[in-house]
């Protein structure tokens, strides 16, 4: 395997990821209206593992433009 296999493969991971963290904000949320939500810092930390996989992504593609 290459090295830009192995980062494709790392940038995909990450944005699946990014993805499945999405959609759990977006339940979260739901749940949150519903009332039905008994830990609301789950929320907030669900927006950082988003954020931090953003910058993740957005680093790796400023590396690879280099």
């Amino acid at each position: 395997m290459s090295d830009d296999d192995k980062k494709n493969g790392q940038l995909n991971e990450l944005k699946a990821e990014l993805i499945d963290s999405q959609d759990a904000l977006q339940n979260l949320v739901f749940q949150k209206s519903m009332q039905q939500l008994e830990d609301l810092s789950q929320i907030k930390k669900t927006r950082k593992t988003i954020a931090r996989l953003k910058t993740l992504i957005h680093e790796s593609k400023i590396l690879d433009n280099s």
